[in-house]
């Protein structure tokens, strides 16, 4: 039996939730997958999970075997990445996630400009405001714009953002122009459904911190479309500065509430702590913090 195979295959059960879907994504027959994991369990002599209809579920055992499992895979990587001359010279694959309009108007260029001057990386870029894990979808780096909450990660502080509230011109000549946030009652608001509520909204109010119901008009999943509608005159709406720039830039919208904004958001990118960092990680977060931090100041 070859072991380190047998563990790839149990990684992938647990990563895909079961037996056939790891048959699957292994490209490997089900009967094939199911012998190397009944081997596995004869060669250590205990069971490692229990099947069900529908899923698997570890054993205690199991989940002891699948830590140590993984750590040991993640070590014959990085030896086979070492001895490829990976961490001698920049190059191979990374896999990057970003927000969407964030990553297309400032990221995107910065991976541009090093794919220019690294010739031997390539990048794979996932665009997403959805906070994708990057342990479980093999992701390399990754830019984020929130307080952080997982702790296992290296962060790199690259600045904040602030969230505002907008509203077009033409609108505000039809309503009475809002001067605390209590008055939103009072207006159609169009709600980026993806990072706030489509029911309230919260500001702050000195030191404290209030929540104002909104009545919503429209509520979209992208940044990019709640920006549009505002501009058009539908209504008010609240993004991240960023978001909103080009729209202001060209006077189409205009900030409103600015002394209640709560505190800005901050911008870190984002790698997984193990073992001897690849080069071609650590050129790329040469590169692009510097640059990423002028774009932020």
């Amino acid at each position: 039996m070859d072991r380190l195979d047998a563990m790839a295959v149990l990684l992938s059960v647990v990563e895909h939730g079961s037996i056939s879907a790891a048959s699957r994504a292994l490209h490997s027959p089900l009967p094939t997958v199911s012998r190397k994991l009944t081997e596995l369990e004869a060669h250590l002599g205990v069971r490692l999970f229990t099947r069900t209809s529908r899923r698997i579920i570890l054993t205690e055992a199991g989940g002891n075997y699948v830590a140590a499992a993984r750590e040991i895979l993640e070590r014959v990587d990085e030896a086979e990445r070492r001895a490829a001359g990976e961490y001698a010279t920049p190059k191979g694959d990374l896999a990057m996630t970003a927000p969407i309009v964030f990553g297309r108007l400032h990221v995107l260029p910065i991976i541009t400009d090093f794919l220019k001057a690294f010739p031997e990386i390539n990048i794979h870029l996932t665009m997403s405001d959805r906070m994708i894990s990057l342990a479980d979808d093999h992701i390399d780096v990754a830019l984020r714009i929130s307080e952080l909450s997982d702790s296992s990660l290296i962060a790199i502080r690259l600045g904040s953002i602030r969230t505002t509230t907008y509203a077009n011109p033409d609108y505000l000549k039809r309503h009475s122009r809002p001067l605390h946030p209590d008055d939103l009652k009072n207006h159609d608001c169009i709600a980026f459904s993806e990072v706030l509520s489509t029911r309230l909204w919260t500001f702050r109010d000195g030191a404290k911190e209030i929540e104002v119901p909104i009545r919503t008009r429209l509520s979209v999943n992208t940044a990019e479309a709640a920006v549009d509608a505002a501009a058009a005159g539908l209504g008010i709406t609240r993004v991240m500065a960023y978001q909103a720039k080009w729209a202001v830039d060209a006077g189409l919208l205009v900030p409103l509430l600015e002394t209640f904004e709560p505190k800005a958001s901050p911008v870190h990118l984002l790698h997984i702590s193990k073992g001897l960092m690849p080069l071609k990680l650590r050129t790329f977060l040469d590169f692009a913090t510097p640059r990423l931090r002028e774009l932020l100041r």
